[in-house]
C-alpha cells in the first residue's frame, strides 16, 4: 500500500531521487531554464522553489541549508546573490512549466521549467 507516500519515485532509490533533483536543481539555477521530462519537472518545482525561498532571507543558516544540496559555490553564489533578491517580493511561484509536446526516441512528455521573470 502507498498510503502517505507522496510525490513521485521517478523508479529510483531514494538516494538516487535526491541526486537528480540536486542536478536538475544545479542545472535550472545555471542556466535559468531546463528541458526535462514533464514528471520530473513537476518533482522539481517545489525542490527548486524551497532553494529559492531559502536564497531571498540570505542567513548563513540559510545558506548551509541551500549547500546541502547545492555543491557548486558558483551556483550557490549565483542562487544567493542574483535570483533571490530577484524574488523579494513575490509570495511563491517562481518557476513555470511549459509543456513542449512528445521525445522522439521514446515518445515521453517533455516539459521546459524555467525561472519566472522578477
Amino acid at each position: 500500500m502507498r498510503h502517505r507516500k507522496a510525490g513521485r519515485a521517478l523508479r529510483r532509490t531514494s538516494e538516487q531521487k535526491t541526486a537528480l533533483m540536486r542536478g536538475l536543481a544545479s542545472s535550472l539555477i545555471e542556466h535559468g531554464a531546463i528541458e526535462t521530462t514533464e514528471a520530473k519537472a513537476k518533482e522539481l518545482r517545489p525542490f527548486v522553489e524551497k532553494l529559492i525561498t531559502k536564497a531571498k532571507s540570505g542567513t548563513l543558516h540559510d545558506r548551509r541549508l541551500a549547500g546541502r544540496h547545492i555543491h557548486k559555490r558558483e551556483t550557490a553564489d549565483k542562487l544567493f546573490k542574483e535570483i533571490g533578491p530577484k524574488y523579494l517580493k513575490r509570495n511563491g511561484g517562481y518557476t513555470r512549466i511549459l509543456k513542449t509536446g512528445h521525445r522522439k526516441g521514446d515518445g515521453a512528455e517533455m516539459a521546459r521549467i524555467e525561472l519566472v521573470e522578477g
